[in-house]
């Protein structure tokens, strides 16, 4: 099957998309991360509406509040205008822009518009946008000059297992992704690594695993930051291959023996993304304890000893 009918398949499945306004921001919070060395930074994250991604991977769950076609220009300026007014005097020492696509694809940011965001980003001393590693490049070094404040690019390696990775409709390889980051390191802009727990075609019993061998590769590539994302269906595709046997939604315990294996990376910050985090499979009497103990762990870094249940024998 060529690449564009496995994308067409995809987009079959899927439910409909919501109606977002180009004009108005997904929404934002401000969260504490702690990054290399230690340090915790207060961070604001704002979630911009823009147009999708052309890559339709079969995991996403992005593309479900983007909008059809390109992002109007002046429409992101106008969206991170009004957060930042919201949000006042929030103090932050880190902003991320993520906006469901590819920072560096001038259809989801006109290149127009890119004086106006470095102007309104101005104020924080970190700034990090996400990219497909193929669009890492000149556009990447030319916004880096254009902001005063240090670059983060967030790349989606997914997973290094060959068949998952081949599955993934991502257009990607392992040397893209190397090259991409090399060219990073080359030009002083800091590597953040997305990686996947329960990538389709991953056997459930080597998920933990390959994810970890994931992350390995990620930090021996400067990576320093690496979040740990369990994939969540409902987009149709991972659920025709979940009864097609080829993917099985990853539970928390899955998630919990990742977090606690990769503190053993001590040259980058390894985390567990919680967001829907209470979706996962897992015990109702223990979830919550459980997830405070990960939230704690993002934030130091040391594994805990795991909660104890005598419902589900969890220890």
């Amino acid at each position: 099957m060529t690449a564009s009918a496995v994308d067409r398949r995809i987009r079959a499945l899927r439910p409909p998309k919501a109606k977002v306004d180009p004009y108005v921001a997904q929404g934002s919070l401000v969260e504490q991360e702690r990054r290399p060395g230690g340090k915790i930074e207060q961070t604001l994250t704002v979630f911009l509406t823009g147009a999708e991604c052309p890559f339709t991977c079969s995991f996403c769950d992005l593309w479900r509040f983007t909008i059809d076609g390109p992002t109007p220009a002046g429409a992101l300026t106008h969206q991170l205008e009004r957060v930042l007014a919201t949000r006042g005097r929030t103090p932050a020492e880190r902003v991320k822009l993520y906006n469901a696509s590819n920072f560096f694809d001038s259809r989801a940011v006109p290149k127009e518009d890119l004086p106006a965001i470095a102007r309104l980003v101005a104020p924080f001393p970190a700034v990090t946008v996400e990219s497909h590693a193929s669009m890492v490049g000149a556009p990447t070094l030319q916004f880096a000059q254009q902001i005063s404040a240090r670059l983060e690019v967030a790349i989606g390696l997914e997973t290094i297992h060959p068949t998952g990775l081949a599955q993934t409709n991502k257009r990607l390889d392992l040397a893209r992704f190397d090259e991409a980051s090399e060219f990073l390191r080359e030009n002083n802009i800091d590597l953040r690594v997305f990686v996947l727990l329960g990538a389709p075609y991953v056997p459930a019993e080597e998920s933990v695993e390959w994810t970890l061998r994931s992350v390995e590769h990620a930090v021996e590539r400067g990576a320093s930051m690496v979040s740990i994302i369990p994939v969540r269906g409902g987009n149709g595709e991972l659920e025709r291959l979940d009864a097609a046997g080829d993917f099985t939604p990853p539970t928390l315990s899955q998630l919990e023996e990742a977090l606690d294996q990769a503190t053993r990376f001590t040259r980058s910050v390894v985390t567990a993304d919680l967001w829907d985090v209470e979706l996962l499979p897992a015990c109702a009497a223990c979830r919550a304890a459980r997830i405070e103990r990960m939230k704690r762990v993002n934030l130091t870094g040391i594994a805990e000893p795991r909660v104890s249940c005598g419902t589900c024998n969890a220890a």
